[in-house]
This record gives structure tokens, sequence and C-alpha cells, in this order.
């Protein structure tokens, strides 16, 4: 326990609010392109033989991608109880789309090639392209509502109440910044899954790919710049008030929160953040420059880079802040007042640990065993194996 004994509560708090979000990039650097290639299906690939291509330059490790979804699910339920109950009763109807459409994935990776009839083949292929896209939108738009502000509350006794009627709880959220967030989050993973098809396919599935990935990381780019000067200009911020209790106990009532002008007073307050979004925009302009000069591996890795510094903008903007009320923000959720308690955190520490190399050796491993292009030959001489 001495190890215990010298790790203060606020940093485990830092450390796991990083956890966190490496657990969600990791995510979008995994599953993401899996969700692109199912967002690109329809338009990359024309004939059945094509489709079964993209297909399959996911298929062997689409499984093991969404797991990091499942940990990240974990590690809010076990690090930030408060957090977990408000997102998931808050945001439950936009939940459910999502996990319907990542539960009709397998079921269309299954049984999409079980038949020769035509229509049966392109009926799972847009329900593979719905269980693309859907997710891709859904979750840019609940930060985007994150970004601006939940309308939550909590009792006396930190029970807590959400706004409005059951539907607005998911109407409530397709507001235009959100939306915004959401073409971000959508054009971003496009783009991933082209730079992934680029790397793994071959002849007109790579070129289609290729041309809509050029597009894709534009526009990824442009609503990124348009989202920064939204939150400029139109959207308020939230800021701390007084003193601060970092290692206290988790009680948001306990905190003092005032609405402010705008969240980029954080880029003065800490300058060295600006790295994440010249990262996200840097990383959309060169995989546009990798996908028009036909490079592979390279663009992948600026692909991600672009995600990575995407995501950790809006955490490092939003910091210490995890889920703001935007009725009431006293009510609001920060690093500080709403983590488990300090040996929770610390035991989850220990066991990440240990466990997270092993995880991340494993997956290395898939990936290099599973290295290599799929080619229209591997599909048809192998027809009754492979998706």
């Amino acid at each position: 326990m001495i190890l215990h004994d010298l790790m203060s509560y606020e940093l485990l708090r830092v450390i796991w609010w990083g956890l966190l979000g490496v657990l969600l990039i990791g995510f979008a650097l995994t599953d993401g392109f899996d969700m692109g290639v199912g967002a690109l299906l329809p338009f990359v690939a024309k004939a059945d033989v094509e489709r079964r291509v993209a297909i399959n330059t996911i298929g062997p490790v689409w499984e093991g991608n969404q797991v990091w979804f499942i940990l990240g699910g974990g590690a809010i339920f076990a690090a930030w109880p408060p957090l977990y109950a408000l997102s998931f009763s808050g945001f439950y109807l936009a939940m459910f789309v999502v996990l319907a459409a990542f539960i009709v994935r397998p079921v269309a990776f299954k049984y999409r090639s079980k038949r020769e009839d035509p229509r049966w083949r392109a009926t799972w292929d847009w329900a593979l392209f719905a269980s693309g896209a859907v997710p891709a939108l859904l979750f840019g738009v609940a930060v985007g509502n994150v970004i601006q502000g939940v309308p939550f509350h909590f009792t006396d006794d930190l029970m807590p109440i959400y706004e409005g009627a059951w539907y607005m709880k998911f109407i409530g959220l397709l507001d235009p910044f959100s939306i915004l967030a959401g073409l971000v989050s959508l054009s971003m993973l496009i783009m991933h899954g082209s730079a992934w098809l680029t790397l793994k396919a071959e002849g007109k599935v790579q070129t289609r790919a290729r041309a809509i990935g050029s597009i894709a990381a534009l526009v990824a780019v442009g609503t990124y710049v348009l989202a920064g000067l939204w939150l400029a200009v139109g959207v308020d911020g939230f800021a701390t008030v007084g003193e601060v209790v970092t290692d206290g106990p988790s009680n948001p009532l306990h905190s003092e929160v005032a609405r402010t002008s705008s969240w980029l007073s954080a880029y003065a307050d800490r300058p060295w953040i600006a790295i994440a979004p010249i990262m996200g925009i840097a990383g959309g302009l060169l995989t546009f420059l990798g996908l028009r000069a036909g490079r592979e591996v390279s663009t992948l890795l600026v692909s991600k880079m672009a995600i990575f510094g995407v995501i950790s903008s809006v955490g490092l903007t939003m910091f210490p802040f995890i889920m703001p009320s935007s009725s009431d923000p006293q009510s609001s959720l920060t690093v500080w007042n709403s983590s488990s308690s300090h040996l929770t955190l610390f035991v989850m520490l220990v066991a990440t640990v240990i466990f997270m190399p092993i995880i991340l050796m494993y997956t290395a491993w898939v990936y290099k065993v599973l290295w290599g292009k799929v080619t229209e030959e591997d599909v048809t001489d192998n027809s009754s194996s492979l998706y």
C-alpha cells in the first residue's frame, strides 16, 4: 500500500482522465476505420466481388477493434460513476440506436454471403452502411452536445434529473452545432476508412477509396475549422470559480461553476494544448495529400494523427470538465468531483498497468499476422470461408 499512499487522489484522477481519453481514441483509431469502410461500402465497391473485398479487409479485425468500445464504457462505469449514470440515462435513445447498429453489423457480416440472391446481398450491404455511418455521425453529435452542456441537474441527495420530455433526449440532440460536430466525426472516419482500404485493397476499390477519401479529408478539415470558429464566437464555455479542491470527495454540488464567453480561453491559460488542433488539421491535410499521391502506410498513420488531434483537442479544451450542465452549471461534472474513490482508482490503475500492455501486444501481433492486401482472387478462391 506504500505506492497507494504515494499517489495522490488528484494525480489518480488526472491519470484516469487521460486513460479514458486513450480508450476513446483507441476505439476511434481502430473501430473507426471499420465504421468508415462500412459507410463507404456502397460507393467504393460496385460489383459483388468488390464489395466482398472491402468487407474482408475489416472482417478479421472488427471484433477485436470493437473491444475498445467496451473498455471505454467499462472505464466510465468504474472510474467515473456519475458520468456513466448521466450519459447512459440522458443519451439512452441515441445509445440504443448506436448499439442496434453495432448488433446489425456482425449479423450482416455473417449472413450477407450466405445466399447469392443480389437483393439479399444488397440489403445486407446497406445494413453495413448504416452500421458504419450512423454511429460515426451520432458519436460526433454526442460530443457536440457535451461541449455545449447537457440539460441536467442534481437534487440535494445527488439524484440526476434531466430537463425536457423523453423524446427530446434524442431529437433535442440534433441542434445545428451538434450536427456540425457529427459531420466532423463522419467525414473523419470516412477518411480513415479510405486510408485503410488504400492499404488493404487493390484495383477499383482502392482507386475509388482514394477519390472519396480525398474529398472526405477536406470536408473533415473544413468542418473541424468551422466548428472551432463557431466555438469561439457562438458557444459559451464553462469555468470553475474560486478555490478548486482537487483531492476532495466526489460531490458535484460542492463545486462552483460559471458560464464564460468561450471555451477557447483555455488556450490562453495553457497555450501548449494548441498542438492538438494543429495535429488534427495537419493530419487531415496530410491524409488528403497521401491519398492523392497513392501512399499507403504513411497515409493511414497521418489519418490516425488527425483523429488523435481532433479528439484530444476536445478533452484538453474542456479540462477539467467532463460533462457540463447547461441548465444548472453548479451540477457540472469535472475531473475533481465525479470520480470513484482513491482506492478504486488505484486498484484499477494496477490492473491497467498489468493488462493493457498484453492487450496492445496481442493487437499488434494480430495485425502483423493479418498484414497484406485482400484481392479479388482471394475472395473467389476462398468463397465459402470468407465473408
